[in-house]
């Protein structure tokens, strides 16, 4: 149960997209990684799930503008 709420609380923390590409992808890859360690973790490989992950949020980030996604100011600013 602490992981999940471990997890919960990192995803909900980094919800929050800034308007450049540089947040956005730091997000991406943030939520991707977490999604990955916890995927990758049911198959016994939650290290190299949270690699793929990260990798794939951060492309998928850095692609995005922020008329697609704009979640409003990110917390670390």
């Amino acid at each position: 149960m602490k992981k999940i709420f471990a997890i919960l609380l990192t995803t909900t923390l980094l919800a929050a997209c800034g308007d450049n590409t540089t947040d956005r992808a730091a997000v991406g890859a943030g939520i991707g990684a977490v999604t990955g360690a916890v995927v990758g973790s049911t198959i016994g490989h939650g290290g190299a799930g949270a690699l793929v992950g990260g990798a794939a949020g951060a492309a998928v980030g850095g692609m995005t503008t922020s008329d697609e996604i704009d979640l409003g100011k990110p917390v670390w600013r």
